[in-house]
Parts: C-alpha cells; structure tokens; sequence
C-alpha cells in the first residue's frame, strides 16, 4: 500500500512539474515573441544590434533590459555577461519569473548544413524551464527575412535551485 502511495505522490508531483514547465514555456515564448521584433528592426536599419534582453514581471509584465559597459562600442560578450550577472540577481531577489537574452551568432543550420547568421534567445523561467532558440537570418534590400527556428537545451544559469 505504501508503494502504491508513494507512486501516485510521484506522479501527481511530475504532473505538478509539468504544468509548472508548460506555464514556463508559454511566458518564456511570450517574452521571445516581444523581444524579437527589436532585433527586426535593429538589423533592417543597421544590419547589426547589441545584444539585450527582457524579463518577465511576476504579475507577467514584460520590461525590456539593455546592458551599459559604459563603453561606447563594447566587445558583444561583455555585454552578454553584464546582462547574465543583472538577470541572476533579478531571479535571486524574485523580481522576475522569466528572462530573455538576444544577440547575434553564426550557426550551421540543421536542415540545410549552411551557416548562416542567427538570433540566439537564451530563455529561462522560475520553473525550470531553459531553452537557446537559433533563429536563422538573411538581410536583403534591408528586410530581414527570418528562416525556421531551432531549439536546444538551455544552460538553466538563471534560475538556481
């Protein structure tokens, strides 16, 4: 009987942990469907962005977050970084259940082999979920046409257990 129990307690939590990873995919898809435009527009004006990110109020508020090195045209990473370091505090202080970091990368893309430039949305959420969404791009006459997207594992950095 106590099997039985114990079973049952194990499923009822995994169902709990797989609600709690679908809501993390819904904000964390919201969140990248409200940062990619700016990145659209930043590449068709300037054929380049640094990166930035946007997290996800508690009460689903999404706010648009941009790093300062306090350099003028600072190396792409340091920018990552700094935005890294401000999204763990967020998560720590529980100012945000969602976060989103934009920049640009090469990647070969799976279906073809070819490289090609790339958004990469690093995309974690308080429940765990943690996904690097490649989004495949070309830019010509200053429009930006965007191929299909990929997905893989994310770092899951964000958030600590």
């Amino acid at each position: 009987m106590r099997s039985i129990a114990g079973i049952l307690a194990f499923f009822l939590s995994s169902f709990g942990f797989a609600q709690a990873q679908d809501k993390g995919k819904i904000d964390a898809e919201e969140l990248m469907n409200s940062l990619i435009p700016f990145a659209e527009k930043m590449l068709s004006e300037h054929g380049e962005f640094f990166p930035y990110g946007g997290t996800m109020k508690p009460d689903g508020k999404i706010v648009s977050v941009a790093g300062y090195s306090g350099s003028e045209h600072p190396p792409s990473q340091e920018i990552i970084d700094l935005l890294r370091k401000a999204f763990k505090e967020a998560a720590k202080a529980k100012e945000c259940k969602a976060t989103g970091l934009v920049y640009d990368v090469r990647v070969t893309v799976p279906e073809s082999g070819e490289k090609s430039d790339a958004l990469a949305i690093e995309l974690d959420h308080a429940s765990g979920y943690s996904v690097l969404v490649y989004v495949p791009y070309k830019i010509e006459n200053s429009k930006v046409n965007f191929g299909n997207m990929f997905i893989n594992a994310g770092r899951s950095a964000v958030f600590a257990k």
